[in-house]
């Protein structure tokens, strides 16, 4: 095929890349080293690249040629030829847990810097166009005693707002969300961030997970849900010998409560608004209409989807055997923000045209029912020009009761129409979408994913298609064993440091 012309810039993947190291191997497909992945496009040609993520954990494991950094699937534990001292010095440092820098998960631009990122407190900075591996990042978040820090590693931007992310601090007693100032775009951004506000967590000992998180023009959406992280078993669970990822528990039983934090205010809404039990990853858009927030999501009806990635089950009857006990549903929630307050108890408060309802409760507080916008989508993405205002479109991978993503799909949230692409054997990646330089519509553009091969006999390549019509543009085949990753980011060429060939 053809690539446009105009398609100038960085496709830069992070992923899971190496999963044994000398005789020792990671339990978890998520564990393995960071491995990143580029895509250079000029002139219509396209140039690919590939490198480890340098981290201290990559470094210590290739010296070691074992594993000696814990991840969240693995326990690494002592080397048997050490002594009874060292051994219980050892266990004795985990019990308040360092976390690894193995950066596995995404891309964030941070001023006119570029940092991998997972879910712990650390980031690593690296060069876009060489790949190479810079300086590790963490002075910039205050760590408490005893305290279990997750970030968020699922990063949105909008305008006025300078990557409006970083992240979740899971203090014992409190949740913090960093904004980085807008007119901090150099490397000190990360010493002057702000507090924008503070929510007490449902359970001390208990914080709930997040992935990421949604933000509209005026207000951040916190979703936390019932899917919770026990400190005490993750304080003990490198004595008890078994890896973090136990610690992690869905308790169904509970409800889902949403939290909206007025970026004006820098204050909570005090109305208590939740939803039944979910488990939930990613946001997709949010925006706001009419007095209401809305915003789509993308949910479970239990956690089983970690499970499915533990490496023994990675076999070769994977496709077949391994089924989702739960499927993806992308659910659309409309929250009233200005409503009758003498309203009837039991009254539904949405007055948008949409199925989803806010039902009055007796204590005041509202019981949120969504509308299902559709079934069997994951690691969506849209056009992050309309990242907090109403849109259209959303760009995913397609997945049913597996969890491997089987095609690509172009979702209208309003129309609910569908367009997809698929072909036997191919394993695609999530999809970014690329706008046309001067595009006027929401959907003018390309969008770029990885496909692996489930057939070992052919090679992986990079797919353009067509964002309007969902025909294929071009692919560039890759002959390497390109490994399926998670999270990326296209970095413009006008937005790339000017550096020599």
């Amino acid at each position: 095929g053809e690539w446009p012309t105009w398609l100038q810039g960085i496709l830069l993947r992070n992923g899971p890349g190496m999963h044994t190291i000398g005789d020792t191997k990671y339990n978890h497909w998520f564990d393995g080293l960071a491995l990143l992945h580029s895509f250079t496009f000029k002139n219509g040609e396209v140039y690919y690249r590939s490198k480890y993520l340098r981290s201290d954990a990559y470094n210590c494991n290739v010296e070691a040629n074992r594993i000696v950094v814990s991840e969240f699937g693995t326990m690494a534990y002592p080397d048997p030829c050490k002594n009874i001292f060292a051994k219980a010095f050892c266990y004795l440092s985990h019990t308040i847990p360092e976390f690894t820098d193995n950066c596995l998960i995404n891309i964030m631009k941070t001023g006119d810097d570029f940092y991998a990122t997972s879910e712990t407190n650390f980031i690593r900075k690296i060069n876009p166009q060489t790949l190479e591996t810079l300086e590790k990042i963490i002075d910039f978040l205050r760590i408490y005693e005893f305290t279990s820090t997750l970030c968020c590693s699922k990063y949105k931007s909008q305008a006025g707002v300078t990557n409006a992310t970083r992240c979740l601090e899971f203090n014992i007693k409190v949740l913090y969300f960093y904004l980085f100032s807008e007119k901090e775009k150099k490397k000190s951004c990360f010493k002057h961030l702000e507090v924008v506000c503070s929510i007490p967590s449902r359970s001390l000992l208990h914080p709930s997970y997040y992935h990421s998180f949604g933000i509209t023009e005026n207000y951040i959406i916190f979703v936390e849900q019932p899917f919770r992280l026990d400190i005490v078993k993750m304080a003990t669970a490198y004595i008890r010998g078994v890896n973090w990822a136990s610690c992690l528990a869905y308790h169904k039983e509970e409800k889902t409560w949403f939290h909206f934090i007025d970026k004006k205010t820098k204050k909570e809404i005090p109305t208590k608004i939740y939803t039944d039990a979910m488990v939930l990853f990613h946001h997709v858009n949010a925006y706001e209409e009419d007095g209401h927030i809305v915003f789509d999501i993308i949910a479970y009806a239990d956690n089983s989807l970690y499970d499915m990635f533990y490496l023994k089950n990675l076999n070769k009857d994977f496709e077949e055997n391994t089924k989702l006990t739960s499927v993806p549903t992308c659910k659309r929630f409309v929250v009233p923000l200005q409503y009758d307050k003498d309203a009837e108890v039991g009254s539904n408060l949405v007055t948008l045209p949409s199925t989803a309802t806010a039902i009055k409760e007796k204590d005041g507080s509202i019981y949120c029912q969504p509308e299902i916008l559709c079934e069997g989508i994951e690691l969506p993405r849209i056009n992050y020009d309309y990242n907090g205002k109403k849109y259209r479109y959303v760009f995913a991978t397609g997945v049913q009761w597996s969890p491997v993503p089987t095609k690509i799909v172009k979702f209208n949230v309003q129309t609910k129409e569908t367009l997809h692409w698929t072909e036997d054997h191919c394993w695609p990646s999530e999809p970014i979408f690329v706008p046309r330089p001067d595009a006027k519509e929401e959907d003018d553009g390309v969008v770029l994913t990885c496909i692996v091969m489930s057939d070992p006999n052919k090679a992986p390549f990079l797919l353009a298609l067509d964002a309007k019509t969902f025909k294929e543009l071009g692919r560039a085949t890759v002959n390497v064993e390109m490994h399926l990753d998670l999270h990326g980011i296209f970095i413009p060429e006008k937005d790339m440091k000017t550096e020599p060939e």
